[in-house]
């Protein structure tokens, strides 16, 4: 595993900012108000030939006032305690607050290597005033300005100096076997319940207030040898429900962990079903070319006969019908019922969503298929298809050769995707189709009237150059 640095403070001095410098991407919220970052945030680094992982945390504040403010403590606790470095980051401008000496005595509680970096010192008269914060009594300082980046440079040797010595955990690629999950749906339908029951630890705060999550939290799972990254998102309501700016930029971070993953779970209320705003959140999961299971959480509130769960999968089926392939699973968070079957679940998703039919066998089932039905014909012309050839996973892509892909109606395809689909497992995962046409068929169409006026200008271009 990478070293972990841990970026603490009290609220609004500029955490996220310097997170977003030193991981070198925006994946915290920035905003010009306290509070706005609430759980553990974690992004990679590398500095001088190592790599280690940045975690951002909540405002750390003495007397928080309210479930959720406690919560956010919490997580910021928990981040000091995995850290291997903590980055105690202050603010110049407000000088040494009662806070600070509140923090500073945390983390001396906590004996973890500290630097203190006195933030938003600009100028020289910043730099004389960043001397105040010596009374912390935590050694040295550095100066920096995470907006502007001065200083960053300073502050990272100093934390690449205070690091772990280098183990075989830090790779310098990503793990191919490592199954990255985005875990989306609308707000208050337990998301972050179930990423804390997959894990197996408190690591998302729960509240029953909607909006809790802000930003993308990736939670790493180790189970009977896999590794699943768990992203637990923010909740995505209609752009009309969407309001306050920081809302807006959470909505578009749980897109782009969807641009992440490779399967995408999408959580459903069992009382509710599926709404407009899962089919739109679906509808973009499938753009994207991600697998996908519905998840039917609160499963435990539901009145179920014999017959409830088939009924419910068909009405999801029917709902989510441009996405037929998804896969359907039932459970309670909270309660933990069915959960040890979503993961098998997962990695069946995964692995469909990564398989190569060998180019032998496909041709085999497309060959079945065309001689079963063959396909219809068009002013007297007949759709003909030469190869088939999968070169694409994540997802799969299959290529057919053919002689005019205009003769490809759209009910024929969909013929052939399910012939596909029954002959091999792609269960949980799109396929997409790609048609080539032959060259020598190609040549042999006559050619389109802007294809004739094209020619027509090119042999006058040449008759003039050769004038």
């Amino acid at each position: 595993m990478k070293p972990i640095v841990a970026i603490v403070g009290r609220p609004n001095v500029g955490k996220s900012t310097l997170f977003n410098r030193l991981i070198g991407e925006r994946r915290a919220i920035i905003e010009d108000q306290p509070g706005i970052t609430r759980d553990r945030i974690y992004g990679d680094a590398q500095w001088a030939g190592r790599r280690f992982t940045v975690v951002d945390t909540g405002g750390l504040q003495s007397g928080p006032e309210g479930e959720l403010e406690e919560a956010v403590v919490r997580q910021a606790e928990l981040a000091i305690r995995e850290a291997d470095v903590v980055v105690f980051l202050v603010d110049v401008r407000q000088g040494v607050q009662p806070d600070d000496h509140e923090v500073a005595q945390r983390l001396r509680r906590a004996r973890k290597p500290v630097i203190l970096a006195v933030n938003k010192v600009e100028n020289l008269k910043h730099e004389d005033a960043a001397g105040e914060f010596y009374e912390l009594g935590l050694g040295d300082l550095v100066t920096i300005s995470a907006l502007h980046g001065t200083g960053t440079g300073d502050l990272l040797d100093r934390v690449v100096r205070l690091l772990p010595p280098p183990g075989a955990g830090e790779e310098a690629e990503e793990d191919p076997s490592l199954i990255k999950v985005a875990v989306v749906g609308r707000p208050n339908v337990g998301k972050s319940t179930l990423v804390n029951a997959l894990a197996g630890e408190e690591r998302v705060i729960v509240s029953e207030v909607a909006g809790t999550t802000r930003d993308p939290i990736d939670v790493l799972v180790e189970r009977d040898g896999d590794r699943f990254l768990f992203i637990d998102t923010a909740g995505m309501r209609r752009r009309s429900k969407v309001e306050a700016p920081v809302e807006r930029y959470s909505v578009l971070r749980s897109l782009r962990a969807i641009d992440r993953s490779d399967v995408v779970l999408l959580l459903v209320d069992a009382r509710e079903g599926v709404t407009d705003q899962d089919q739109k959140i679906a509808d973009y999961t499938r753009e994207q070319g991600k697998g996908a299971i519905v998840v039917v959480n609160k499963w435990d509130l539901v009145e179920k006969t014999d017959r409830t769960m088939q009924e419910y999968t068909d009405s999801v089926r029917y709902q989510l019908r441009f996405m037929d392939y998804v896969e359907v699973a039932f459970l309670s968070a909270l309660t933990r019922a069915r959960l040890p079957k979503l993961l098998p679940q997962i990695r069946m998703v995964w692995e469909n969503h990564g398989r190569r039919v060998p180019t032998g066998p496909l041709n085999e089932c497309i060959r079945e298929a065309v001689l079963l039905t063959p396909p219809p014909s068009e002013k007297g012309r007949q759709l003909k298809i030469y190869y088939a050839t999968q070169p694409r996973t994540r997802p799969p892509g299959i290529v057919l050769f053919l002689n005019d892909r205009e003769l490809m109606h759209f009910s024929y395809a969909r013929y052939l995707e399910n012939r596909v689909r029954a002959a091999f497992d792609f269960r949980g995962t799109p396929i997409r189709w790609y048609y080539r046409e032959r060259e020598s068929r190609l040549a042999l169409r006559p050619p389109a009237a802007e294809e004739r006026e094209g020619s027509k200008v090119q042999v006058k271009r040449r008759r003039a150059k050769q004038a």
